[in-house]
C-alpha cells in the first residue's frame, strides 16, 4: 500500500525545486510562477509578485500546451513552470503532474510560501492575476 509520504518521495524524484532567491531569479528570467493557494491562504499570507493564480483543480487544463483550455503563457512542454502553495507539499504533487504531461521543466517553490516569507521577500499589495 502506498501512503501519500510514498506519493510524495516519488513526485520530487528527479525534481531540482527552488529556494526563494531561485524562484525570484527565475521569474526574471521568464519563468511562470503558479501559485495554487486558497484566497483564504493568500489573504493571510500576501501574495507574490508576477504570480498566476490558478485553482488546483484545473491546473494541469491550464498549463498544458495541448489543451484547448491552456491559459496564453502555456506555450511549450519546455517552458519554466514553478508552482507555489503554502508549505511546499501540494505544490510537489502539482509539480509532478505537469511533469507526467510532459512538462520537463515543472518544479515546485522548497518550503512554499511560507519559505518566502522567511527569507524576508516581498508580497504584492497590488490585484491577483488570477485565471479560470
Amino acid at each position: 500500500m502506498t501512503t501519500v509520504d510514498d506519493l510524495l518521495t516519488r513526485a520530487r524524484d528527479g525534481m531540482r525545486r527552488l529556494g526563494p532567491d531561485q524562484v525570484r531569479a527565475a521569474v526574471a528570467a521568464g519563468a511562470l510562477l503558479i501559485d495554487t493557494r486558497t484566497d483564504v491562504q493568500r489573504r493571510q499570507q500576501g501574495s507574490l509578485p508576477g504570480a498566476i493564480i490558478i485553482d488546483r483543480t484545473v491546473l494541469e487544463w491550464r498549463l498544458d500546451p495541448a489543451s484547448p483550455h491552456r491559459i496564453p503563457e502555456a506555450t511549450g512542454h519546455d517552458r519554466v513552470v514553478i508552482v507555489v502553495c503554502r508549505q511546499g507539499y501540494s505544490s510537489s504533487l502539482a509539480a509532478a503532474s505537469l511533469r507526467s504531461l510532459g512538462l520537463v521543466n515543472a518544479t515546485d517553490l522548497a518550503g512554499g510560501v511560507e519559505a518566502w516569507l522567511a527569507a524576508g521577500l516581498p508580497t504584492s499589495t497590488g490585484p491577483e492575476d488570477v485565471r479560470y
